[in-house]
């Protein structure tokens, strides 16, 4: 059964809401709401019910909540003004009030023949749109197929959680099992541009995993990995290969966009294509690729003022750059601060919201907020590496070294290949210092520094543990080259703008800069 209302039509078993034939990209959250509201439209449906309902039980904030309203109007082409198809009912709820006609479900058409003259393809989303084949079993035993089609069903699962990406059901992707079919075919006729496929074998006590992700439109080959584990335990292989690879799908995707956004005439970009562009600045490291981030971001925040992504990494661009010495303090934070709180309230779930607004916390000294948010963003995306980093560094900022060391590990795990993962062994060599494992944070630094020469935050660990473990010609060279990379370094500017809980952890630090020649 699907539901008509004016030109839209709302298939729930195949999760599409298509506009005159054409498909809106829809959030799972947003897709179940609307779904929802249309099959309860004879009544108020009530904060409580939708919670139940789309939450399951979890209580969320009124911003949350507020924000998947005002997306389902969105995709119907309603506001929060008009209420044409979903009306606010003062004190009570929301109803869906448009006229509704349900019709049987149409039966799909039979994929086309090559040089048929016809065309199964569905059209894209507007956003990056992605299926996960049913990983082959290569081991020769029928009974192991739970444990690859466990593998796949996990990734569509974690993948879906970012929720930037329409990510196509397990239904719909599994028809292909066993059945040797063309990605081109498959990508036409799921309407998605990006394919993972995958293999597992299984032998004596060991697991082999293989995985592809796939740009269709290309014919090209986007990352591929090889996992070899012992075969332990089952299931926890499967859910540290599912988490590798989930994230390292996300940057893979999210540089795929950026090229498309690269090619575009600058006066069709939208603000999805203005982010991903932002992106690939934000990624490089550096004081002029984030200011350029910065004024892209902005441009997209005008284009659309309640774009959560957009705002949240924003507020963390503005924070990272005062926390390199790039940008004032001063003037870095109450900006962040604002772009941290619409995000929040434009889309509470969204993890780089989150993210932004634990920088600002941390900064602003509040400590316990800064965990609780950091907290929140892994809780929305537990593959999400840069909330992992820098909840290691609030972390070591609160003086639990032990707590930020195993963060930033994990942080350099999940994302082995990131562009920020000098940032993340700049934080390990930070809690490292903390312990008093002076020669450890060494060797983290000067790896950070092999991979990014011209990182800030390593420089300076590199000298305060090279003062603190007496090695004076380090500690000279390594003092030279920060203050090459930060000319504005001194003592002062290090107690007041960086936000180190424990008296005794500041002093040490300060201590260190000290004996490197620091004034």
């Amino acid at each position: 059964m699907a539901f008509q209302f004016e030109d839209f039509a709302l298939d729930f078993e195949r999760r599409e809401l298509r506009r005159a034939g054409t498909l809106v990209a829809l959030e799972p959250q947003v897709f179940d709401l609307l779904t929802y509201l249309v099959r309860n439209r004879d009544r108020v449906v009530t904060r409580d019910n939708l919670l139940d309902a789309i939450w399951n039980g979890r209580v969320v904030s009124e911003s949350t909540l507020a924000s998947r309203i005002n997306a389902a109007r969105r995709a119907i082409n309603d506001t929060g003004e008009e209420q044409r198809l979903i009306r606010t009912v003062a004190r009570k709820g929301v109803r869906f009030v448009g006229e509704v006609v349900e019709t049987p479900k149409v039966q799909p058409v039979p994929p086309a023949k090559p040089g048929d003259g016809t065309s199964a393809g569905l059209p894209l989303p507007d956003r990056p749109a992605i299926a996960v084949l049913p990983f082959t079993n290569l081991s020769g035993e029928i009974e192991q197929d739970y444990f690859s089609d466990g593998i796949s069903e996990d990734i569509i699962t974690a993948l879906s959680k970012l929720r930037w990406f329409f990510v196509i059901a397990r239904n719909s992707s599994f028809i292909y099992k066993g059945r040797a079919v063309h990605l081109r075919q498959i990508a036409e006729e799921l309407g998605v541009r990006y394919v993972v496929e995958g293999s597992v074998r299984k032998g004596g006590e060991r697991v082999r995993i293989t995985a592809q992700l796939n740009d269709v439109a290309t014919g090209s080959h986007l990352w591929a990995e090889r996992y070899d584990r012992k075969l332990a335990d089952v299931f926890a292989v499967q859910d540290e290969i599912t988490e590798a690879i989930v994230a390292a799908i996300e940057p893979q995707l999210y540089a795929a966009e950026n090229f498309r956004a690269q090619r575009k005439p600058p006066g069709s970009l939208d603000a999805w294509d203005l982010v991903m562009r932002a992106l690939s600045h934000y990624w490089r490291v550096t004081r002029q690729d984030h200011v350029v981030a910065q004024a892209l971001l902005e441009k997209a925040i005008a284009l659309d003022p309640d774009y959560g992504k957009a705002l949240g990494l924003l507020g963390t661009s503005y924070m990272f750059a005062a926390h390199m010495g790039w940008m004032e303090m001063a003037m870095a934070l109450p900006l962040a601060e604002r772009a941290a709180t619409a995000a929040i309230r434009a889309d509470g779930e969204d993890p780089w919201a989150h993210n932004a607004l634990g920088h600002v916390h941390l900064f602003a000294r509040r400590f316990e907020d800064a965990l609780a948010e950091f907290q929140t963003a892994l809780r929305l995306n537990p593959n999400f590496a840069l909330a992992q980093g820098y909840h290691g560094l609030a972390l070591s900022y609160c003086g639990r070294w032990q707590d930020a060391d195993e963060a930033a590990r994990r942080a350099i795990r999940l994302s082995p290949r990131d562009p920020y993962a000098p940032v993340y062994f700049g934080i390990a060599a930070y809690a490292r210092f903390l312990g008093e494992d002076y020669e450890e944070a060494i060797r983290l630094a000067h790896e950070a520094l092999r991979q990014r020469s011209d990182f800030v935050g390593a420089h300076r660990v590199l000298t305060a543990a090279a003062g603190m473990a007496e090695k004076t010609e380090l500690a000279r060279d390594a003092l030279q080259e920060l203050r090459r990379a930060q000319p504005n370094i001194s003592l002062g500017w290090i107690a007041e703008f960086m936000p180190i809980r424990l008296a005794a952890d500041r002093e040490r630090y300060l201590e260190g800069f000290r004996r490197a020649g620091l004034t």
